[in-house]
């Protein structure tokens, strides 16, 4: 509009001229962006459920920001910009609002370009091979760390350790906390996990030998501190001797558990040990990690009553028998039920503490017989102390022993996951058949998001190119115009290296965004050099020139956009997705300027004395310019 008004136009024809010349390429390229959200909106993953809204809010937003810009834009136009811009055109004064030294010296470089096409496509395709290999020294992530105030605190007993002695240490840890300055206050569940409050938390299984805290800072800095004296703490081993015990902050994104896991799986519980135990002493000499363990490993201490059948049934006695005397002498028997208001609660018969306590002395229970006599439980049954397993976890049938770790800080689970994995191939080798070493914790939750995306990329590239065909009405075109979506890595990978930012499912989100942003400015500009060249201008010229006028737009809108996303760099969870966007949008503006011009000229061998084409429609009214206003050749 303003340029139109430049040229002397009146403001409703200009603001008219804006929505005829741009608005339905606009709507193309703002569609084809939405689409590249589908992936997130459709992936059926945890991740595509915690991030999927995504994709209907963007989508929204943008059709919304659409008819905005082609509607109530021009609109506000009308009533708000000045007349006197046409002044200089109204008393006869040739006035061509790009012939300025800015306008004549970026005419220079695109005329360069587009002469040295095979030089700038090979330029192009270079640094994006080379950023393609910088990926790889860019951090992987999965999802960042949430910038919650709490702190989540792990205290886990030996296998078949008893209620009473988790509670001990649990109280041991609550004088502590109750000294802590930082603290606004907390809470110990004991015997089992602490609610899901938040999407994240993993829930655990009820286990008497487990408890968790859930502790209350004022902001980040103080659950920083918190953390760095607790970690001390823990790792003084006169202060909890008895406890393993695990510190951590509150996660973005699907529950993951333990960042860097290694599952040694196969039939025999025994050998899965033995080669557990290797690949844990491997990942403990990883300088990435700490706090190497595994899920379960000690056995625990248990009385393996043995019932002598022949004098059992001599006696009138069967293993139940036995078994429901044994069960509640030691844990209890509900005998009836009370009623405390709307609740019932079980009346439990047991042996007093001190007889539940002489294990020793199980077999002086009494048995009743069926003709009312009584004996003792070893006159019928052999007590043998013992040890068994106390859980076994299993993954599809086959037993499963996970050796996992938490990484420092400071380093990405999937990286630190990469970093060790070589250093498990020679275990890997010499594995025996039926056995193997599954990854498991960030990089494999990261894989199943990104598998569930893949699987939605088809979809997205038919309606992207259906778009995309609609819009241009020519393969050619349309396959140019996509090649152009992969250069948004150019940017973004020196983005991410300058800041240190992670790659992860949010950074992705960013590289969708900016593929839709490129294609959306090629659309326009291919756009606007057809047009020109349907209206008689010279091919090359119509490249130059189309290019030129698409450049303050094209600037001013990547400027608009770099700078709304300055206030998202410091978001913990934006932040990568953030930075991305502001390193391939700088890129992805020169590139419209210099390589999408070059590419069309190469794509359609345009030479600068190509012959100029009949227009394709009566020429404009009077008053108008060359295609967008001041084009010459």
């Amino acid at each position: 509009m303003v340029v139109k008004l430049e040229e002397g136009w009146d403001r409703l024809r200009a603001a008219t001229y804006a929505y005829t010349s741009t608005a339905f390429p606009m709507l193309t390229g703002t569609l084809v962006t939405a689409a590249g959200f589908m992936p997130v909106g459709f992936a059926k993953s945890i991740a595509g459920q915690y991030a999927g809204g995504i994709f209907w809010v963007v989508g929204t937003a943008l059709i919304l920001s659409w008819l905005v810009a082609v509607v109530f834009t021009p609109y506000l136009g009308v009533l708000l910009l000045p007349k006197n811009l046409a002044s200089q055109h109204e008393h006869g004064k040739h006035h061509d609002p790009y012939d300025r030294p800015v306008y004549r010296r970026l005419r220079g470089i695109v005329d360069w370009a587009v002469h040295r096409r095979a030089w700038v496509l090979a330029i192009t395709v270079l640094v994006f091979a080379m950023s393609g290999a910088g990926m790889l020294a860019v951090q992987q992530q999965f999802f960042p760390t949430a910038s919650r105030p709490e702190l989540l605190v792990d205290l886990r007993l030996r296998e078949g350790a008893s209620f009473a002695a988790t509670s001990a240490q649990v109280k041991l840890l609550e004088a502590r906390l109750a000294k802590d300055p930082d603290i606004e206050f907390f809470t110990a569940y004991t015997g089992a996990g602490t609610p899901r409050f938040y999407l994240s938390i993993q829930p655990e299984l009820p286990n008497p030998g487990f408890a968790q805290f859930v502790i209350k800072t004022a902001g980040t800095e103080q659950r920083e501190r918190v953390r760095a004296r607790l970690m001390e703490l823990f790792a003084k081993d006169e202060a909890l001797p008895d406890v393993n015990a695990r510190v951590t902050r509150l996660e973005f994104g699907p529950p993951v558990g333990f960042p860097v896991q290694f599952r040694v799986i196969g039939p025999d519980k025994a050998q899965v040990r033995e080669i557990a135990y290797r690949v844990r002493d491997t990942v403990r000499q990883s300088a990435l990690v700490r706090d190497t363990q595994l899920d379960w490993n000690e056995q625990v201490r248990t009385m393996q009553v043995h019932v002598d059948q022949d004098k059992a049934r001599l006696l009138g006695l069967s293993t139940a028998d036995v078994q429901s005397l044994v069960q509640t002498t030691l844990d209890g028997a509900p005998v009836t039920q009370i009623r405390r208001g709307e609740e019932l609660i079980d009346v439990v018969v047991r042996a007093t503490p001190d007889e539940r306590k002489r294990i020793g002395q199980l077999g002086d229970l009494q048995l009743f017989t069926r003709s009312g006599v009584t004996v003792p439980l070893s006159q019928v049954a052999r007590v043998e102390p013992s040890f068994e397993e106390p859980v076994l976890w299993r993954r599809n049938r086959d037993m499963a022993l996970t050796v996992r770790a938490d990484v420092v800080d400071g380093v990405q689970g999937p990286d630190a996951t990469a970093h060790i994995r070589p250093s498990l191939k020679p275990i890997i080798d010499s594995l025996p058949a039926g056995y193997r070493i599954e990854e498991g914790g960030a990089i494999e939750e990261s894989d199943k998001a990104n598998v569930a995306l893949f699987a939605v990329f088809p979809a997205m590239f038919a309606v992207m190119l259906t778009l995309l065909m609609i819009q241009l009405q020519s393969f050619s075109r349309l396959f140019m115009v996509f090649m152009t979506a992969p250069l948004a890595l150019i940017g973004v990978v020196p983005a991410l290296l300058l800041f240190n930012a992670p790659f992860g499912f949010v950074a992705l989100l960013g590289v969708i965004a900016l593929s839709g942003m490129i294609m959306r400015n090629s659309i326009i500009l291919v756009d606007q050099i057809d047009q020109d060249i349907a209206r008689g201008l010279a091919p090359w010229a119509a490249i130059v020139e189309a290019t030129v006028r698409r450049s303050r737009p094209v600037v001013l809108t990547a400027a608009a956009a770099v700078l709304a996303m300055i206030p998202l760099t410091h978001s913990v969870f934006w932040g990568p997705m953030a930075i991305a966007i502001m390193g391939g949008l700088v890129v992805a503006t020169a590139l419209t300027l210099v390589f999408v011009p070059a590419l069309y000229a190469a794509w359609f061998r345009i030479r600068r004395d190509s012959p100029t084409q009949a227009p394709a429609e009566a020429a404009p009214a009077p008053g108008a310019r060359l295609a967008d206003g001041g084009a010459h050749a």
